[in-house]
């Protein structure tokens, strides 16, 4: 019986003889950009330059006169040194120009390029594409492995996180930016609970987000923030921030039911028509009772709240209570808890039902949000948390459309809201 071995040669160590998967995919096409974009990026540099010493390369100045020195001269060059870029053509090495300039008090200094900044080591659109494959739901590790290819393996986990928080200035100003130009018409207010880590330990904090739908309809992010909870201190904060940025009383309040939440509103907003969420009492009343009762009263819950007409809806509410009083009071008592707040919503032309019965709007954006986050089991610290929570909306990776209804929305509550009497 013959046995088959399969072992490297001596002369060459295992090592050396490995080729990981394409390695060797040589791409002509590639190879030739590459050295385009050297010469391209050291003459733009070289141009630049000539353009500030008024002359190019070995070239004499223009003499206008014996006596008069050459227009536009500031300076002279000396040499020029290596420096590295990385771009979305790879990493390359380029020949930088040197030069002094003199300065009106008749002392010289560096020239500096404008087109490359000092210390740059990557292209803007380089950086872009790794803060992006980092919010796609990448971690740190996982991206430089991702990138190795293009990058040439000049990309670190530490190169990851530095290029994310240059992020910062963009979500500092967003959060400082005026709103009184906002036409806000609607707020849909909702929190979610993650994961970060605090003095080393992981703990869980809370997202506090606020989206708002102008008056075209079309829902944008205003404000979110990391808080311990979602008390009304928390969300008062929140709250009087957006008000101290200019935001216009709002018309119509979506909200989770939250206590604290509710009392923030009472705060600032008493008076304002509040739509509590239809998905979030669902939940409470199947919290409220055994599972083999769940699939019934999820049938006669549905059956109240997308009756097609306000009659409808509190002909069957009436019917709900006392049959669910008598079955299991708990979810009669959940129900009525909620008080004429869960059907605020009729109070608006049925077009717009679909969009104000619910914080889905939100609710979405969490699910999305944890999906992104879900390869880093928790996040490095608390901004970080609502950092990412706004560039993944910033930067477009999650688009937000306008709501149901949004025709219709210059259309004003009517007061009569339906009849509660069980």
């Amino acid at each position: 019986m013959t046995n088959i071995t399969t072992k490297p040669d001596s002369l060459q160590p295992a090592a050396e003889m490995a080729v990981d998967l394409f390695d060797n995919w040589f791409d002509p096409i590639e190879t030739e950009v590459r050295a385009r974009a050297r010469g391209f990026i050291e003459e733009l540099i070289r141009g630049e330059l000539e353009a500030v010493l008024a002359r190019p390369r070995y070239g004499r100045s223009p003499m206008v006169g014996k006596e008069e020195e050459s227009a536009g001269v500031a300076g002279h060059r000396h040499g020029s040194r290596t420096r590295s870029l990385t771009g979305t053509f790879g990493p390359i090495e380029i020949a930088v120009p040197r030069a002094r300039l003199t300065t009106p008090e008749g002392k010289t200094t560096e020239w500096k390029s404008q087109a490359l900044r000092a210390y740059q080591r990557r292209t803007l659109a380089a950086d872009a594409l790794i803060a992006s494959s980092y919010l796609a739901g990448t971690n740190t590790r996982r991206v430089r492995r991702a990138l190795a290819a293009l990058f040439g393996g000049t990309i670190g986990k530490d190169t990851v996180s530095r290029t994310w928080r240059k992020v910062k200035s963009d979500w500092d100003a967003w959060n400082s930016r005026s709103l009184a130009e906002e036409p806000i018409m609607r707020l849909i207010l909702d929190g979610t609970v993650v994961r970060v880590r605090l003095d080393r330990k992981a703990t869980s904090i809370s997202l506090l987000v606020v989206l708002g739908v102008r008056a075209d309809g079309q829902k944008v992010l205003l404000a979110i923030r990391s808080m311990g909870g979602e008390s009304a201190e928390a969300w008062r904060m929140v709250l009087d921030d957006l008000i101290k940025r200019g935001l216009k009383r709002p018309e119509f309040l979506i909200v989770d039911g939250a206590p604290g939440l509710d009392k923030a509103i009472a705060a600032v907003w008493d008076g304002v028509p509040v739509q509590r969420c239809t998905v979030h009492k669902h939940r409470n009343l199947l919290a409220h009772a055994p599972e083999r009762l769940h699939e019934e009263i999820t049938a006669d819950y549905n059956d109240m709240i997308y009756a097609t007409t306000p009659e409808e809806i509190a002909a069957r509410r009436k019917a709900f209570i006392p049959k669910w009083r008598l079955k299991h009071r708990a979810v009669a008592d959940s129900l009525e808890e909620a008080g004429e707040r869960l059907f605020t919503f009729t109070r608006l032309p049925p077009s717009q039902w679909r969009s104000v019965r619910t914080t889905n709007a939100i609710e979405r954006l969490h699910e999305e949000f944890k999906r992104r986050i879900k390869t880093q089991t928790v996040l490095p610290s608390a901004d970080t948390a609502a950092m990412m929570f706004w560039a993944l909306l910033a930067s477009g990776q999650i688009n937000m459309r306008k709501v149901d209804g949004w025709q219709t929305l210059a259309t004003k509550p009517i007061d009569q809201p339906i009849d509660l009497a069980a």
